[in-house]
C-alpha cells in the first residue's frame, strides 16, 4: 500500500539501517544486507534509512556498497541524519552533510534530519543555524525534504514547529505501549504534528524489539485472532494504520525478520476493530505486569563483596518480565556486569537486604535473574 507524500509514491514499510546483520568480527554482513535490500526493492519497498552516526559510518558505507552501486538513484528514497553536539561548530555541521555525502555517494538526500531534536540540545541547533543550513541544501537540490527526529514532550514539538513551520516532516517514535505513555507521549506527539499539518515518519514501532517477544498468554492473544501473523506484525501495523504517515521504519537485522515484515505490508490492511481490542487487552496486560520496585537508589552496592550491580541488574530483568524478550534485555544485562559480579556471583550474604529502603527480597530477585540471562 503506497500514499502521495509530496508528489512521491512512498510505500508503508521503510528499511532502517541501524542494527545491520553483524559477522563474528562485529562488522556489517555486507553479503546479508545486499540479500535484503534486494528482496525490499523486489517487494516494491523503496525507503532506506541511515544515519552520520550510525555505527560510527559504517551504516552510510554499507548504503552504498549494498544500495547505491547497485540501484539507479531515482528507484528509491535515502535518508540520513545531522547530529549536532554541545562542542559542534558551524564548520562541523558542514562536514558532518559533506561526510555523508561521500561515505554514500547518493548525490543527495531524500529526506534529510535534524537529529534527535530535544530541549536538551535545542540550543545547539540554533546556535549552529541549522535549521537554516538544512534549508539552503534544499534549495541546492541537495536535500528534497527536510525534518527532524524528535525525542521529548509534546510541548516542546509543539513549540518547535511553531517556530520552525518550514520543515517538511517530523520522526516520531510511536507504538502500542507507548502510545497513552506518560513518558513518551506518543500519542500527543503525534496529535501535535498533525495539527501543525506535517507527516509523520514512525520510528520504534517495535519499541527496539521489545514488542517482537511478548509472554505467552498475549502471543496467545493475538493468534487467537490472526493466526497467520507474526508478533511483531501488530506493532508495525499498529502505526501504519495511522492517518498522515509517511512510513514505518523497521531496524530489520537479518533476511528472515525483512520477509516476515514483506509478508503483511506488501499488501498492507489496516488494523480492524478486533484486532485493536486485542492490542488494547495487550497493553493492559503489559502496564499491570509485576516489576520489580527498585527505586535505584544504590544502597544496595555499598556493601556488596562481588560488587553487583544490583540496579541496572533489576532493570534487565525488569523489561524481560514485561516483553519477554531475552535477547532485547541481554546487552542491558552484559553492561551492568561489565565492570561487577554477574547476578550468579551473589554469595547470598545478605548485606543488600540490610541495606534497601523497599526490604527487597534482593538475593531471590538476583537467582531470578541469573536463570534468564546467565548461561549455564
Amino acid at each position: 500500500m503506497q500514499e502521495k507524500y509530496f508528489g512521491e509514491q512512498i510505500p508503508k514499510l521503510g528499511f532502517g539501517l541501524m542494527r545491520l546483520p553483524q559477522l563474528a568480527d562485529e562488522t556489517i554482513d555486507i553479503a546479508q544486507v545486499k540479500q535484503m535490500v534486494d528482496a525490499f526493492m523486489a517487494a516494491g519497498f523503496t525507503y532506506f534509512d541511515t544515519a552520520y552516526v550510525y555505527g560510527n559510518g559504517a551504516s552510510e558505507l554499507a548504503v552504498k556498497e549494498a544500495l547505491v552501486d547497485r540501484y539507479p538513484r531515482e528507484s528509491y528514497q535515502l535518508t540520513t541524519k545531522l547530529p549536532v553536539w554541545a562542542n559542534t561548530t558551524p564548520e562541523d555541521v558542514r562536514n558532518i552533510f559533506e561526510t555523508s555525502m561521500r561515505r554514500t555517494q547518493a548525490g543527495y538526500f531524500d529526506f534529510y534530519l535534524l537529529h534527535n531534536v530535544n530541549r536538551n540540545n535545542v540550543a545547539d541547533f540554533e546556535r549552529l543555524h541549522v535549521w537554516e543550513y538544512v534549508q539552503e541544501l534544499k534549495k541546492q537540490g541537495l536535500v528534497k525534504h527536510a525534518g527532524f527526529s524528535f525525542h521529548d514532550t509534546a510541548d516542546m514539538l509543539d513549540e518547535l514547529l511553531t517556530k520552525h513551520p518550514e520543515v517538511d516532516f517530523v520522526q516520531l517514535q510511536i507504538n502500542y505501549i507507548d502510545w497513552n505513555s506518560d513518558a513518551v507521549q506518543s500519542r500527543k506527539c503525534y496529535e501535535v504534528a498533525r495539527k501543525h499539518g506535517k507527516s509523520i515518519i514512525v520510528m520504534e514501532p517495535v519499541k527496539g524489539g521489545a514488542l517482537a517477544g511478548l509472554s505467552d498468554e498475549i502471543q496467545s492473544l493475538y493468534r487467537a485472532v490472526r493466526p497467520d501473523l507474526s508478533i511483531p506484525s501488530w506493532a508495525i501495523r499498529f502505526v501504519a494504520s495511522l492517518d498522515g504517515i509517511i512510513t514505518v521504519l523497521s531496524g530489520m537485522s537479518t533476511l528472515a525478520q525483512m520477509q516476515d515484515n514483506l509478508s503483511y505490508m506488501k499488501d498492507f490492511q489496516p488494523l480492524c476493530a478486533e484486532e485493536y481490542a486485542a492490542i488494547d487487552k495487550a497493553v493492559e496486560i503489559l502496564n499491570n505486569t509485576p516489576t520489580v520496585p527498585c527505586t535505584a537508589c544504590k544502597y544496595c552496592v555499598d556493601d556488596c563483596p562481588q560488587n553487583i550491580n544490583i540496579p541496572e541488574i533489576f532493570k534487565a530483568l525488569n523489561g524481560y518480565r514485561v516483553y519477554h524478550n531475552r535477547a532485547k534485555e541481554i546487552s542491558r544485562y552484559q553492561q551492568a556486569v561489565g565492570e561487577g559480579g554477574a547476578a550468579k556471583d551473589c554469595l547470598e550474604c545478605g548485606l543488600c537486604e540490610t541495606h534497601c529502603p523497599q526490604h527487597l527480597e534482593i538475593r531471590e530477585l538476583l537467582k531470578e535473574a541469573s536463570s534468564v540471562f546467565d548461561e549455564a
